[in-house]
């Protein structure tokens, strides 16, 4: 069998050296990319020979030589030589020994370069569809599972503390909202990448007339790019892409933070599927939210991807360099993961069940109806830094005495305040906090009955 020949090899003397052949290859990770670089080699053909750079024939001949290529990788049998580097030059390889010369017109116009930009580009536009389609999936799981709870209460918290008393179906709207961020943020990255690189070579262009906006349009991008040297080193998008991936994750870490906690004993806020937990090689009792610890670690190895990325670029000059090659690997990595946590998180919300019994036994612990008495002093005239310092005396007190605010009597309240009238019981209580709430948005299960319809109505829509 004859050896493999690098495009540029003439140019260089010496022996091929294995070490260097196994240091410099991206074949084993951007295969994934082959129908990508088959997908703009062909709008590219297309594009040669509607400038007669190839004849009508030709185009052909590399179409359908591209295409057979595409199929024999699909099933497995096309075989891959890592000294061909990438795969763009095992693309070309195949083709030219497949067709002979018209696979050799191929390049024609064209490096590398913007070439895998190309590739990368479109990649990610089908790569932020499929995650935003999975994203909306995790998010109907979440509204399907609040309309289960919309007149139960829970306490909310911050520094986490018990802070005040919400339904539940409040609780899990909140991580709706921050999904539909996540959407938003990647179909911004996608737009904002979904101009073509192609035809900008190696650096400078190309002095042969080939048509870009041709391609681009082949393509489905939306224009081409302004400028030749930062077409090829532009990846800006992968960074932003990585971020977005990242704070999709933390909301993810965030979720599976709080479940983690809310499924212990301690708390026992929740029941997470069996299917979704694991036991102990030594304890016989455990039930462990090994899915949901995952998750939140492989926040971290996204973060990493993020901080590898910005890190190579910090790195460049200007124009191409083969730093970029790494790319791939921070990009490919930070969307898979993403994308399996996100396929996890569903799965568990949509099989995940809250105790109500347990949390209502303890929900009037904590003084959750404290903020609302203060806002029960407001309407009774006092100012709310006033209302504030009442309440907070009335709160030690009760911790002195065992007591809970609503177990206190209106001659206790008037010790402190004389505007309390019997009315303050109705604004004491948990129950009675949850359903008194008015603005917007709020924890209330009006307002969430409310958001549920219009998650619903939105998620919903073709």
């Amino acid at each position: 069998m004859a050896k493999q020949k690098k495009s540029w090899e003439k140019r260089l003397k010496g022996k091929t050296d294995k070490l260097a052949v196994n240091f410099v290859e991206s074949l084993s990770y951007d295969v994934r990319l082959y129908k990508y670089d088959i997908q703009g080699s062909i709008a590219h053909a297309k594009m040669l020979s509607e400038q007669k750079l190839i004849t009508k024939s030709e185009f052909g001949q590399i179409k359908q030589g591209l295409s057979q290529i595409a199929e024999q990788i699909e099933l497995g049998r096309f075989k891959f030589n890592k000294t061909q580097e990438d795969i763009h030059m095992a693309v070309e390889a195949a083709l030219i020994k497949l067709i002979g010369d018209p696979g050799k017109k191929l390049h024609t116009g064209r490096s590398r370069n913007d070439q895998v930009a190309t590739d990368i580009r479109l990649w990610m536009r089908d790569e932020i569809a499929e995650l935003q389609a999975k994203i909306k999936k995790l998010q109907k799981a979440f509204v399907k599972l609040a309309g289960c709870y919309t007149e139960n209460i829970m306490p909310s918290y911050t520094h986490m503390q018990r802070a005040q008393p919400v339904v539940i179906a409040a609780y899990l709207l909140s991580f709706v909202e921050q999904l539909e961020r996540d959407i938003v943020r990647l179909g911004n990255c996608s737009r904002g990448l979904n101009v073509s690189p192609l035809g900008s070579g190696a650096v400078a262009g190309s002095t042969i007339a080939i048509d870009r906006k041709s391609t681009a349009a082949e393509l489905g991008f939306d224009s081409v790019t302004g400028n030749s040297i930062d077409s090829v080193s532009d990846r800006d998008f992968c960074a932003e892409f990585i971020f977005d991936c990242s704070l999709l994750l933390a909301h993810l870490s965030k979720l599976a933070e709080d479940w983690i906690i809310y499924s212990t004993n301690e708390f026992s806020f929740i029941t997470i599927s069996d299917t979704y937990c694991t036991s102990s090689s030594m304890m016989p009792q455990k039930r462990n939210p090994d899915m949901l610890e995952l998750i939140r670690a492989k926040t971290g190895s996204v973060y990493g991807s993020l901080m590898a990325m910005l890190t190579i670029l910090k790195a460049q000059p200007s124009g191409y360099n083969r730093d970029l090659q790494e790319d791939k690997l921070h990009v490919f990595k930070a969307g898979d993961t993403a994308s399996v946590c996100v396929d996890m998180a569903e799965a568990i919300v949509s099989d995940t069940k809250f105790n109500c019994s347990e949390i209502e036994a303890g929900l009037d612990e904590g003084f959750l109806d404290a903020t609302a008495l203060a806002e029960y002093l407001v309407g009774k005239a006092v100012p709310f830094r006033d209302a504030h310092g009442v309440v907070g005396s009335l709160v030690a007190y009760c911790e002195g005495a065992g007591k809970k605010l609503s177990d206190l009597t209106i001659d206790e309240f008037k010790k402190y305040c004389d505007n309390i009238e019997d009315d303050v019981y109705k604004s004491l209580g948990a129950v009675n906090v949850a359903s008194s709430y008015v603005t917007e948005g709020a924890g209330s299960a009006k307002q969430s009955k409310k958001r549920i319809n219009y998650w619903n109505r939105r998620l919903n829509k073709k």
